[in-house]
């Protein structure tokens, strides 16, 4: 039997977040998969253990097994560990 997982790449936070990755431009963050996308592609480092947590958190979320306010806060905590929450 073949497991099915149930994913929602289009949950939306409560309220965004704004960073400052790379050229500097504020980016607006919607939810956990575009925190995700950031993390894994763009994230100026990647061995806080905000970092993990966040990258966790957020793909919990896409995958319904987790809270996307939990991913929003790790996120957060992420982008305050690397300075670049705007």
């Amino acid at each position: 039997m073949e497991t099915v997982i149930k994913a929602d790449p289009n949950i939306r936070w409560g309220a965004p977040v704004f960073v400052r990755i790379g050229n500097g431009f504020l980016e607006r963050i919607d939810g956990p998969k575009a925190a995700l996308e950031a993390l894994l592609h763009r994230w100026p480092s990647q061995s806080q253990p905000e970092y993990a947590a966040a990258k966790y958190r957020c793909a919990d979320a896409i995958i319904h097994h987790g809270s996307a306010e939990f991913a929003r806060r790790a996120f957060i905590e992420a982008a305050v560990a690397v300075k670049v929450l705007s």
